[in-house]
């Protein structure tokens, strides 16, 4: 008789292997994955723009990684205090100086 081993085992497995957190939210709570849908949303949005699809894998990579450099680099976040995230990181790792 095999072992059969459950598709939620294995994907646990391979989330320890790859040393990925996953979700802690209980299943069904608006909170368990709100911040990941709330990007994706605004991926969608901001890439797509209206259209249905992109016409291959090439355009589809080249938009995704357009979008993600002007997120990162010029895009405000209200929740940064209307900076982006590189201009907060950069401010977080800037030595405090002694007064």
């Amino acid at each position: 008789m095999v072992d059969a081993v459950s598709g939620q085992d294995r994907f646990a497995q391979v989330c320890e292997d790859l040393g990925v957190d996953r979700s802690r939210g209980a299943v069904g709570t608006s909170a368990d994955n709100a911040a990941a849908e709330s990007l994706h949303a605004s991926l969608k949005r901001e890439t797509l723009r209206g259209k249905k699809r992109w016409t291959g894998a090439r355009e589809a990579r080249l938009a995704v990684f357009r979008w993600a450099t002007r997120y990162n680099t010029r895009r405000r976040h209200s929740r940064l205090g209307q900076i982006s995230p590189i201009a907060f990181e950069q401010r977080s790792l800037t030595p405090a100086t002694a007064a």
